[in-house]
Formats: C-alpha cells, structure tokens, sequence
C-alpha cells in the first residue's frame, strides 16, 4: 500500500461529541467543505440527543435565544433538504396554557415583553379557541400564549440523519472512542483517545454533560451541573392532540405522536451517575407528573404507561448554553450546557459554529453564550 500510514489520525477539525450539536457542526462544516472527524466515546445519540422529548420549540425561549431559535426553526421547516430525512417533523404549534389568574399575569408579562422587543411568533390564544383546539382539555383552562409554528420531531432518528449526511459529505465519526486529553503542540491539537492520537487544527467542545472536562483542560472552568430529564410514554391511543402542551405554573410537556402515543416530559429530573453514565427514575416524582396530566386531561386516567426513561446532559447555572470560541486557547470552540433545550437550536449551531471556524465571525448574536461569563462565575465563587 501507498500513501501516509498516519492520514487517517489527521483531520482539518476535531470534534469532540457526536450528538445532535457535534453532528450538525460536522454536516455544516462538510457542506463548506471541511471534513471533520467526530470521536464519540458511545455512539451517536447515545445521551441526550436521542432521548430528549423532540421539542421544536422558540415559545417561552430566553430572550438571548430567541433569535437562534428562530433561526434554527427556518432550517427545520426546510430539514429535508438538509438532511435528506423529514426527520419526524411535525409543525402543530406549541402552547403554554394558563390555569389561574397567576399563570395569566406571567404569560401575558411575557407576551408584552415579546411585543416590545418587536418578536410577533408568540401569540395570544383565548380559551375558547384553546379548547376547539384541544377539545379534550378541562374546560377550566384560560387560555395561553401559542407560537403556531413550533412542532416537534424524533430526536433520535433526527441526530442519525444529521450524522449520515455528513457522513455522506466527508466527515468521518469514531464511536466508542474517548478522548482523555487535548493539548495544544506546534500549531495543532494533539487528542489523546483511547484508540490513540489524533491531531486537527481545529477543536470542538461538544461534550455534552462531560464537556465541563475540556473547558478545565483549556483553564475555562465552569459550574456545569449534570441532569437526567425524565420521560414517560403511554401506550398507543386514539387520536386526540395535534400541539404541544406546555404548563406555566406547573411543570408540564406534552405531545401525542403521529403513532399515537403520548410523551410526558416536563424536565422532572431522574437520579444520575454521571462518570458511570447510568441514571435511576424517580418514580414519585414520575407519579406527581402522571396526575398533573391527568387532572389537565381526565381521559388520560385509562392511559397505559409503556415505559419511562432519562438521558444525561448538562445545565448552566444561567440555563442556556456556552456557544462560542474559547477565550484562553487558539482555535477551539465550544458548544454545550444546552440545558435541556438544546434540541430545536441543534441544525443553526452547527451552522454558527461552522461560521466561526471558517469564516471568524456569527449571522448571529452569540455575545449572551460566550465562555467568559460562565468562567466568571465559577472564579468569583468564595
């Protein structure tokens, strides 16, 4: 054979998690032509990527947030083209409903917060039109504030698709690869795995939940807390909700897919192991959820529960997330802290990121993510 026996160890970009977000960064950076290598220590939508409730959400989002997820929502409207997969893309909306005068006060407060900020995707949606649309609601619901262009998708088939597409374009992706250790040495990054080294240019910092450890090895240390967002499942079930139901003051996600079942999510959060990646649900708070459901929607009480589950992934103490370039290394970047709504943002990240690699710059303002601030905090800690 001929050629350089160590080509396959080199790559223009290092990207190092192989979830939605580093799937994306490689499908847009192939795209632009550079082909990355993605190490991913499992394999692709392992954690929270694949098991996340589908949310494509720009409701209720932080207002640093609103102009990517508004963003990302036009890349999802189109992501067949992107991907070659519909990806379980649906487009029903997404509504925040109000129980009580206090959830009116909080969502009408936000609704002008949207008007003022000149943001018209949130609307309002009186309570008799919120029940013709969701008929099987109690009748005691006042309302709530609707972004009719959300949807949801399947998480996991969607971060598959993103990674067989770049796939198709050039990238390459090691799975059950861990990386132990980054340095930088002559211009490049030098990535210890435990399939050995390999060197790039260039790094990525998708990490996930395990994504505090590179911050530390390029001295930007942050308090990135690892979570486990249950879900539950019901068996199959007549037809009887196109949106997503979000709670205002209560916690509370809900959706039936196309197949019939429904999701309960809500961002209960399970028992989790992070370094031996196992979780254990909380079955009490499971309970608690399953009867909030059930006092929303009184059919539900013959639902069956199919099964329940969590994924690990990381929140920032702010609840949105580090994306940008690092402040104390040369060419590395940073993507994580997704704070369990990371999913709708994943197809525009990528693209952010591929900007920043190629062209030095962002379309759009990510000053609010940088890892300045998130570094702040944890060096002003007594």
């Amino acid at each position: 054979m001929s050629g350089d026996p160590q080509a396959g160890r080199r790559a223009q970009v290092i990207i190092v998690g192989g979830g939605l977000h580093g799937s994306s960064t490689a499908l847009h950076l192939a795209r632009a032509g550079v082909p990355a290598l993605v190490i991913e220590k499992n394999y692709v939508g392992r954690h929270a990527s694949g098991v996340n409730a589908g949310g494509v959400r720009t409701l209720s989002r932080h207002v640093a947030e609103v102009p990517l997820a508004l963003a990302s929502r036009q890349l999802w409207c189109r992501i067949g083209e992107l991907v070659d997969d519909d990806c379980g893309f649906e487009q029903h909306g997404q509504v925040r409903i109000a129980e009580n005068e206090a959830d009116l006060a909080v969502l009408h407060e936000r609704l002008a917060l949207m008007r003022s900020l000149g943001y018209t995707h949130e609307s309002w949606i009186d309570a008799a039109e919120l029940r013709a649309m969701i008929p099987r609601i109690v009748p005691t619901v006042l309302g709530g504030l609707i972004a009719r262009a959300d949807g949801a998708a399947d998480p996991y088939r969607t971060t598959l698709a993103f990674r067989r597409k770049a796939a198709a374009l050039g990238a390459r992706f090691l799975e059950g690869v861990r990386v132990h250790a980054t340095h930088r040495e002559r211009g490049q990054w030098v990535v210890q795995t435990s399939a050995g080294r390999y060197t790039a240019p260039t790094i990525v910092n998708c990490a996930g939940a395990w994504a505090g450890q590179l911050a530390a090895q390029w001295d930007e240390p942050v308090a990135l807390q690892t979570i486990a967002p249950m879900m539950l499942v019901t068996l199959r079930m007549a037809h009887f909700l196109d949106p997503v139901v979000l709670g205002t003051g209560r916690a509370l996600s809900f959706k039936q897919r196309a197949n019939g079942t429904v999701l309960i999510g809500g961002g209960r959060r399970a028992w989790v192991d992070r370094d031996s990646e196992s979780t254990e649900l909380d079955f009490r708070t499971l309970a608690q959820g399953a009867r909030m459901v059930c006092e929303l929607f009184p059919h539900m009480a013959g639902a069956v529960l199919n099964r329940g589950w969590a994924g690990i992934e990381a929140a920032m103490p702010d609840e949105i997330p580090v994306i940008g370039p690092s402040l104390r290394r040369e060419h590395a970047f940073h993507a994580f802290g997704f704070s369990a709504h990371g999913f709708e943002l994943g197809p525009i990240v990528g693209r952010i990121l591929c900007e920043l690699i190629t062209e030095s710059r962002s379309s759009l303002p990510i000053e609010p993510f940088g890892i300045g601030r998130a570094a702040a905090r944890v060096s002003q800690r007594p």
